[in-house]
């Protein structure tokens, strides 16, 4: 990661803002349930379909929105970040945040309302078990970049197992910077 990010800027060349803008909106409009829901997306967009990250920056991105509150915000404000500087940061930031606005806090009143309608609580459930298969989907597209070999499967069901176990709830933040670590010492 230290090596996606040198330095400040305050603009960038990878895209235009409205470009950037667009993208992030349609990233926050999909985000339901997790923000890992939306990790196959951003990466279509990001790296395959508008090549504005590499494999590596995504994987970074993902990371530092794991290790932090809101990985959403985390990924866009950092992916932004990397496509056009500083104002790219600002821009992908406020794009994802619009339509949860639009969509969540300006109607949740009349959403609570009714929140006990039978075919507004299919929607929620309809929606829950797709953020699931979205999620499953993320994890398959994470586990595909970064295990490599025995080394990182090794790391990746040690993390699990960690996650997993029932005696103590161990915060997935500290298993992801843990897990970074010993990548950083095992991979060098």
């Amino acid at each position: 990661m230290l090596a996606a990010v040198q330095g400040l800027a305050w603009t960038g060349s990878g895209a235009s803002l409205g470009a950037l803008a667009v993208f992030f909106i349609k990233a926050g409009a999909f985000t339901f349930g997790s923000g890992l829901a939306i990790v196959p997306f951003l990466h279509q967009g990001l790296v395959e379909d508008h090549h504005w990250l590499t494999e590596q920056q995504f994987v970074d991105a993902v990371a530092m929105g794991l290790i932090s509150p809101g990985p959403v915000v985390i990924m866009a404000n950092f992916a932004g970040y990397l496509v056009f500087g500083l104002t790219g940061a600002i821009v992908a930031t406020i794009a994802v945040f619009l339509p949860v606005y639009l969509f969540v806090v300006i109607p949740g009143g009349f959403i609570r309302r009714h929140e006990q309608h039978p075919r507004l609580q299919g929607f929620v459930k309809g929606a829950t078990a797709a953020a699931v298969g979205a999620i499953a989907g993320a994890a398959i597209v994470i586990a595909g970049q970064v295990i490599e070999d025995r080394r990182s499967v090794l790391i990746g069901l040690i993390a699990l197992a960690a996650l997993l176990q029932p005696k103590v709830k161990v915060p997935e933040p500290a298993v992801v910077a843990a897990a970074a670590l010993v990548g950083l010492i095992a991979f060098g």
